[in-house]
């Protein structure tokens, strides 16, 4: 049995509109080990975006447990989720989030100086990551000489660079063209093989097809969790 680095029991998440609650996730429990290649899909409301938000200590949970690593997040300090955001979850969005007056190795190196690390380590760690998505020639180009493929590289770079726990995407080929998009699976592809845990969150089935294990997401519900071959 693989490392269980993600592990939720009966966790809610209740949000107050006025005297109205609103149930975004009930009840879910589920588990994700070292090197487990995850999409999580639904519609529009489902869930999938505050279950994303829960896995990515983004947000916590109203009630049950997240236990990240062995570790209880609902009782973490506001430092402490931090801590885990920078070093251990490596975030890839669907709009890049680069900035943009940043060379792609500036970008990549952040991550690295929130956590202190000397500018020549952050610059050989960061050239490491760059060339491990094949963008070691772009490197000091900005994201606007870059194409939207190149971006979203330059943003999975940024989200290797602390060597994190796992990989969390939320819709990473959302901005990308369909063949673009295919050659952004494929470097996701790769990380999973090469020993990664990456987590997808999708509404695309053809983009959930790439996961080996499709968690689906209705009405704050877990659906179904079915492992794929």
């Amino acid at each position: 049995m693989a490392e269980i680095i993600i592990d939720i029991e009966h966790l809610s998440k209740v949000y107050e509109m006025g005297e109205e609650q609103v149930f975004a996730l009930r009840d879910v429990s589920l588990q994700i080990g070292n090197n487990e290649y995850v999409a999580i899909m639904g519609p529009s409301g489902s869930g999938k975006s505050t279950l994303m938000n829960m896995l990515g200590c983004l947000d916590t949970p109203t009630s049950g447990l997240y236990t990240f690593k062995g570790q209880n997040v609902r009782t973490m300090s506001d430092d402490d989720l931090a801590e885990i955001r920078n070093r251990e979850i490596g975030f890839v969005f669907q709009t890049f989030n680069l900035l943009p007056r940043a060379t792609a190795l500036k970008n990549v190196e952040l991550p690295l100086v929130y956590s202190g690390v000397s500018a020549d380590k952050r610059r050989e760690r960061a050239e490491a990551a760059l060339d491990s998505v094949g963008l070691g020639d772009r490197k000091e180009h900005k994201p606007n000489e870059l194409s939207g493929g190149q971006r979203q590289r330059v943003a999975i770079a940024r989200a290797l660079v602390t060597s994190p726990s796992i990989i969390l995407a939320d819709e990473p080929t959302g901005n990308l063209d369909t063949k673009t998009g295919q050659e952004i699976m494929a470097v996701f592809e790769q990380l999973w093989l090469h020993g990664k845990t990456v987590v997808l969150v999708t509404h695309e089935e053809d983009v959930a097809r790439y996961a080996r294990r499709i968690i689906r997401v209705r009405d704050g519900l877990v659906e179904s969790d079915t492992v794929t071959t």
